[in-house]
């Protein structure tokens, strides 16, 4: 993760969640704080997924967001998450998620991508469980951490972004144009605190590689 990041404003009537940058022995990490906050840092790419299937990173909660839950729409808060967006075919979407799309292209300024993956942290749902966004079918939430049993140690993570978007979305994914990472609780209000780091693409021949 370098400087090549920009703030991501979900929403200019959200408050904004603060990103502060530092190293380790291990590289740049990044401390998201937020506090009824939800705001993100993205990178705009374009990349072949079949080329560049694994994601890396690393990241480090020390609590869970007290009345977080993914499958509410009033409790969809993370104190984590690492999102993908992907580039598609936006003309053959479904009426309800076209008027989406433009709804928040009003409110934000921002074209939404085709679709979107992210992976969280949730406070009860199983890991490697798919969450749909109630508003749209185009976001799939996949969470690979749950519960209490590694808060406040680093934890690692090695996913083929191709098999997790055939998994969530039925269907092969388009370029990959952008990814982020977000730690929200605007829904609850609460405060929490999460850590980033070592957010990388890799190809297939580092498959075998430690993680």
């Amino acid at each position: 993760m370098g400087n090549d990041w920009e703030p991501w404003i979900l929403h200019p009537s959200k408050r904004r969640t603060s990103y502060r940058w530092s190293r380790d022995g291990e590289g740049v990490i990044v401390t998201a704080t937020a506090e009824a906050a939800a705001s993100g840092l993205s990178r705009p790419l374009d990349v072949d997924p079949a080329s560049h299937p694994m994601l890396e990173w690393r990241w480090q909660v020390d609590a869970l967001i007290p009345g977080a839950d993914n499958t509410d729409p009033h409790g969809e808060d993370a104190p984590v998450r690492v999102v993908l967006d992907f580039e598609g075919n936006r003309a053959a979407l479904p009426v309800r998620d076209r008027l989406f799309f433009e709804q928040m292209r009003l409110l934000t300024g921002r074209e939404l991508p085709y679709a979107t993956l992210m992976y969280i942290w949730e406070n009860s749902q199983p890991s490697e469980t798919v969450l749909r966004n109630p508003h749209t079918s185009r976001v799939r939430k996949l969470v690979v951490s749950s519960g209490t049993g590694e808060l406040g140690r680093w934890v690692r993570f090695r996913r083929n972004i191709v098999e997790d978007y055939r998994r969530a979305f039925g269907a092969e994914p388009g370029r990959l144009v952008g990814i982020a990472i977000l730690t929200d609780t605007d829904n609850t209000g609460e405060k929490t605190r999460g850590r980033y780091g070592n957010l990388r693409l890799s190809p297939h021949e580092l498959r075998a590689a430690a993680r």
